[in-house]
This record gives C-alpha cells, sequence and structure tokens, in this order.
C-alpha cells in the first residue's frame, strides 16, 4: 500500500474532483449553501475512495487487524451519507429528518465493530455479514426510491429533465448492487457518484438558461425554443397578465411587486397538469402552451388558475385561443392576447384603476 498505488488507481477521480471544486469555488450562479453542499459532497467522496481503498489493502493481509472493522463502518457511513447529501442537493430542503436513516445506520455501524451486529471481520482476516447484515443496502434503497419519488412529484421537473435525475438512481443502484455479486467492483461507488454529481451540476447551470430566475418557471428563450419544438402539437395557448402591477411597484416597491409574480407564478404552477407548460416570458407576463390538450382540459386549466389565484391577494387577466385550421402559435398568440385585453380592460373600468 503506497501513495503512488492509490494515485494509480483513482487519479481519475482525484482531477474530476480537484477540477470541480475549482469551478465551484468560481461559481457565481448557484447559492453559496449549494456551493458548500456539493463541496462537502464531493469531500466525502474523496475521504470514502482513501478509506475504501485502505480497507481493501487490509483485507487482503492474512492477520486480523481492527482498524479494518473501523473502515469497514466508515465506507459503509459515507456511502449514506453521500446519498442524503445528493438529494439535498437535487431538491434543496431544510428537513434534517432525512438525516435519521443515515445517523442509524452509522451508529449501528460502528456498534457493530465489537458486536458484529451488522457485520465482523473473522480471525481468518474475512468480511463476516451479521444479523444486519444488509442494512446499509436497504437504507440506500429507501433514499433511492424517495429521490424518485420526489422527482415525479415536482411540477418543476420537465419531462425532459427526468432524464438525468433517473441516469443518476441506476448507475448510483447498480454501482451499490454489484458489488453484493461482483468482485472489484466495489470502488465504483465513488467514481459513479463524482460523474453523477457533476453531470447534475452542469444541469442545474444549464438551468439558468432555461427558467426565470424570480419564478423558477421556464423563461422567454425556452418559449422561443418549444414553440418550434411543439410546433404541431400546441393544441392551445393561454396568456395571463397580473393587474396592477405598476401600482403595486409605486406604492409598495418592487420587492413588493415581485411577491407578488412569485405568487401568481405559483398558482399558476399549482393549476397546470400534464401537457401545460408554463412561462413567464417578461415584467407581469405569463403564457401556458397546452401541449395535446382538448379543450375541457384547457377550460379546467383556467378555472384551477381562478380559483388558485383567488386565494392570493392578487388578481390577473386570462386570455385563451384553441387551435383551428390554419393556426400556427403566433396566430393563437395574438388571438389570446385580444381575449385578455378585453378582460384586461373589463378589469380597469369595474376597478377605476388606471393602467
Amino acid at each position: 500500500m503506497t501513495f503512488s498505488s492509490y494515485l494509480s488507481e483513482h487519479w481519475g477521480l482525484l482531477v474530476l474532483l480537484t477540477g470541480i471544486l475549482i469551478v465551484l469555488y468560481l461559481d457565481i450562479h448557484l447559492e453559496r449553501r449549494m456551493v458548500i453542499r456539493i463541496a462537502v459532497t464531493y469531500g466525502m467522496i474523496f475521504l470514502y475512495s482513501v478509506s475504501d481503498y485502505i480497507e481493501t489493502y487490509l483485507s487482503e493481509q492474512a492477520e486480523y487487524t481492527v482498524i479494518r472493522p473501523l473502515l469497514s463502518a466508515t465506507d459503509y457511513s459515507l456511502i449514506t451519507f453521500i446519498l442524503v447529501n445528493i438529494i439535498l442537493i437535487v431538491y434543496p430542503m431544510h428537513k434534517l429528518y432525512l438525516y435519521i436513516p443515515a445517523v442509524i445506520n452509522a451508529v449501528l455501524c460502528f456498534i457493530s465493530v465489537p458486536t458484529g451486529i451488522v457485520f465482523y471481520i473473522n480471525e481468518e482476516n474475512h468480511f463476516v455479514r451479521g444479523m444486519l447484515g444488509f442494512l446499509t443496502y436497504f437504507v440506500d434503497a429507501l433514499y433511492m426510491a424517495y429521490l424518485i419519488y420526489r422527482v415525479f412529484r415536482n411540477k418543476l421537473v420537465q419531462k425532459e429533465d427526468y432524464g438525468i435525475v433517473v441516469f443518476m438512481s441506476v448507475t448510483s443502484v447498480i454501482c451499490l448492487v454489484f458489488p453484493l455479486f461482483a468482485d472489484g467492483s466495489v470502488q465504483w461507488f465513488n467514481i459513479t457518484v463524482a460523474v453523477d454529481l457533476t453531470m447534475y451540476y452542469i444541469f442545474l447551470l444549464q438551468q439558468y438558461t432555461k427558467r426565470d430566475p424570480l419564478t423558477k418557471l421556464l423563461n422567454r428563450q425556452s418559449y422561443y425554443s418549444d414553440t418550434e419544438k411543439y410546433a404541431a402539437s400546441v393544441t392551445a395557448v393561454v396568456t395571463i397578465d397580473m393587474d396592477g402591477l405598476k401600482e403595486l411597484n409605486d406604492s409598495k416597491g418592487h420587492v413588493a411587486g415581485d411577491t407578488a409574480l412569485k405568487a401568481l407564478a405559483d398558482c399558476f404552477l399549482k393549476a397546470s397538469r400534464r401537457g401545460q407548460r408554463v412561462y413567464r416570458i417578461g415584467g407581469d407576463e405569463y403564457i401556458i402552451l397546452c401541449i395535446g390538450n382538448l379543450e375541457t382540459e384547457v377550460m379546467s386549466l383556467i378555472e384551477r388558475i381562478r380559483k388558485e389565484v383567488a386565494k392570493t391577494d392578487y388578481t390577473c387577466s386570462i386570455g385563451y385561443a384553441f387551435r383551428f385550421e390554419g393556426s400556427t402559435i403566433e396566430i393563437l398568440y395574438k388571438k389570446a392576447d385580444e381575449v385578455l385585453y378585453e378582460e384586461k380592460k373589463e378589469f380597469y373600468l369595474r376597478t377605476g384603476k388606471h393602467r
């Protein structure tokens, strides 16, 4: 066991970790909390690679040493904490209870050093599973299932975005399960998770080009891209405009205006269903492209929007247009905007407010 042999086995991992840490240090997009969480996760991956390397070396020796079970407990604990951090990176939350299974797993693994409840090293220096021998795999499976559950429950995740999280989940499962059946695959975990996390970091940066930073809705650039991508599939266009934004900004300040825009965006997102893509294209203007929706589905969408907005202190005007022979998305947008303008005019007449 030498430093040079560790380098030869983990050179690719070390280059990847060093490079991404430099990029994180220079990052100007992600929140500091997120940058720290990603950096800590990479740090744990590095520690795992060192611990696993030493443990593997000791497993090849004829004599038993107490250091080996301690390293095994460390490995099993780090794997689970790395998965928890990945979940908190993919879905930033302040829910410390997510760490409870990982903490329980770590405590039992270290208790196992003297008791053998999870694993033990016998006199021949062979690894043997105890009564709870598959505890870590069970806890890891729970975390992976929770991650996948959150993916399909998150309305902000678009259909094309599922791929990256599904890829991360599949590759993580493979590198966790294969060591049970294939020798020499234990080292897969660190490099697999490091690559998965790097890909997700790239994915996060990509989101800044697709989403509005205030509301987290798809932005104008995404709208232009999607009008080309879904040109033949859009069956209706819904346009939405907040009422009285200028007056709110003038009387209470732009922070109040931003709060209103965010609140309305949340309403539109809650009201949307499959095939209904919500965009903020600028100021207080929103658009929903309805892809493959029937007219009844679009009208139900508008009804849900009105109900959600009614729960807030704000109002909005809505326009809509359904696909007809020879129509394009541009034509539908103009027709929907005409309907919106009439509703907006009624709002100002009814309230006596000025535009």
